[in-house]
């Protein structure tokens, strides 16, 4: 049996890269030593005692410190013959990842230009990789950290450098699912072939068979300009065939949802998924004043308080302030909240206003019912919590990690309707961007399932400034 050679062994091991992570990546996901396939991982001491000092409290980042420890030390209890050569990974990650885990075993002085200080951490994880950059010359070495500073200063000092980009989900938002399609000029001609038609509880079913049939996405909307125009979603998709239903028009005031009648396709798209009963997950991404989180509790009241579908409105925001915080604020958990919720209070000042001419005191009621029925939670308090029958509503899901994001949607029980409402383009949490919020995360893993929706909305119908505003600012 041949065996390989020498040199072959050494130019395959050279191909493989050598990726020394910052303390930040291991903060911002745990598994992400697994997350590297066939390349070795390097973990300086100075990533452990950073590590260590962020393990205590309650937090987001202090949980992921903590088990990326344990992580750590499963992966070395495991080794009772010393580190000292690498770690294979193959078992601990259950084939995930076949490369070496290396741990800084030895003292490796500091050969930083004389500007940078030694005793700072991100400091001397560049003078390690300077180490490991001049010891294995014929090896590529590359720093991996979140920290943006980070990286530039390690190709400052010519060293390779890059983002964690394993928590992505796509690199460019223009590529994210918006919901819809326009359906090309010629599509009823080419799909023609075989079309059936029939009518079902008010619509128009067409079962199309064709090449474009095989790109369409259970639930995605299509359209075509025209007089009339043609609007309709995808309700069923097999292969080269998909079966196309017409909507209802909530642009008509006889369709109106709590007075409230959408302005434009897209927020008529919107309205559909959000009173679907057979809809259970929905996404809006949208700019400010596209109408968001008007049609989800315009949409969330007439089922709740007419149709009795659901038992109240529960609603739930991530509080990241874009200014300055504001300290502790006194008060029950709804008065805590109450700061973050100025949109859901300007938002019912609307709707109040448009449910009917009752004078002061009828609105003054109404007013009082609709509140008593919507009720707002913090995040902090959902971990193990069940809502059942409920119209959850988690706005500005952008800041949302993929895991805050997991913990929100799998509280939902038997009948309940999970609304998820944000703008990718204004993240407010640090070392989350466009392509690995929680929002974009959950919009891409979910498409094409038969039981969510997603649209994005494209036009602002706050007001005229607004409008303005958004496109030059």
């Amino acid at each position: 049996m041949p065996t390989t050679s020498k040199p072959e062994r050494s130019a395959a091991r050279q191909a493989v890269k050598l990726f020394v992570l910052d303390t930040n990546v291991l903060m911002h996901d745990p598994t992400s030593l697994f997350r590297f396939e066939e390349h070795d991982v390097y973990i300086p001491i100075m990533t452990l005692e950073e590590l260590d000092n962020s393990k205590k409290g309650l937090s987001e980042v202090a949980r992921n410190a903590r088990q990326a420890s344990r992580s750590l030390d499963e992966i070395v209890s495991a080794i009772p013959d010393g580190i000292g050569g690498g770690i294979a990974l193959d078992a601990p990650s259950h084939g995930l990842a076949t490369g070496r885990l290396f741990l800084q075993t030895e003292a490796i002085g500091a050969e930083l230009p004389p500007g940078l200080p030694t005793g700072k951490g991100d400091n001397q994880i560049l003078s390690v990789l300077m180490f490991l950059a001049r010891r294995d010359p014929g090896r590529t070495v590359i720093l991996v950290s979140k920290d943006i500073n980070m990286r530039i200063k390690a190709r400052a000092l010519g060293l390779a450098a890059q983002d964690y980009f394993n928590d992505k989900v796509l690199e460019d938002s223009d590529l994210l699912y918006n919901g819809a399609c326009e359906l090309p000029g010629d599509f009823w001609e080419t799909h023609a072939a075989g079309m059936e038609s029939w009518k079902t509880e008010g619509h128009t079913a067409y079962r199309v068979t064709g090449p474009l049939a095989s790109r369409l996405l259970l639930n995605e909307f299509v359209y075509q300009e025209g007089d009339p125009p043609f609007e309709a979603w995808v309700c069923e998709q097999a292969g080269r065939t998909a079966v196309l239903e017409t909507l209802i028009d909530y642009r008509h005031g006889r369709n109106n949802i709590w007075g409230i009648t959408a302005r434009n396709r897209e927020q008529n798209f919107a309205l559909n998924l959000l009173m679907n009963p057979k809809i259970d997950f929905v996404t809006l991404l949208g700019q400010a004043g596209s109408g968001k989180t008007l049609l989800t509790l315009a949409a969330g009241l007439t089922q709740v308080l007419e149709m009795r579908r659901y038992s109240e409105i529960i609603m739930t925001r991530v509080t990241v302030p874009v200014g300055e915080d504001i300290g502790f604020l006194p008060g029950s958990e709804e008065e805590k909240m109450a700061p973050w919720m100025g949109a859901l209070e300007d938002n019912l000042d609307v709707l109040n206003g448009s449910t009917g001419e009752d004078g002061q005191w009828g609105r003054a009621a109404a007013a009082d019912l609709v509140r008593s029925r919507i009720k707002i939670k913090s995040l902090n308090f959902m971990r193990g919590r069940t809502f059942i029958q409920k119209f959850l509503i988690i706005d500005e899901a952008q800041n949302l990690t993929p895991k805050q994001m997991k913990t929100l949607i799998t509280r939902a029980g038997p009948g309940a309707k999970v609304v998820c409402l944000g703008n990718i383009a204004q993240i407010d949490t640090p070392y989350l961007t466009e392509g690995s919020s929680g929002l974009s995360f959950v919009v891409d893993r979910f498409k094409g399932w038969a039981h969510s929706g997603h649209i994005t909305l494209q036009r602002g119908e706050r007001s005229r400034l607004a409008d303005y505003a958004s496109e030059i600012l």
